[in-house]
């Protein structure tokens, strides 16, 4: 299992409730800052290109499934910057 943006409020709820469902064993975080999570079925990729993940594209070989729980508040943000980072 993949989880994109688990250090945000959706992020972080998907997250849990993989680590607390017996069904998911190994999950890849991938995130553009650490986490650090100490927990054994977590493994965690630093990766802050999320247009491109040819260098970590082994990372997510055999995995069965995926959240992406990336997205930034449209507030402040212009029109452009916010489709890049929440739809691009």
């Amino acid at each position: 299992m993949a989880v994109f943006g688990a250090s945000g409020m959706v992020g972080h709820g998907v997250l849990d409730a993989c680590l607390n469902d017996p069904r998911v064993g190994d999950i890849l975080v991938v995130g553009r800052t650490p986490l650090n999570l100490r927990r054994p079925k977590v493994r965690e990729v630093v990766h802050t290109d999320f247009t491109d993940f040819t260098a970590i594209q082994v990372e997510f070989e055999g995995l069965d499934g995926c959240f992406f729980c990336l997205g930034v508040s449209a507030a402040g943000r212009s029109e452009e910057e916010y489709t890049r980072i929440t739809y691009d």
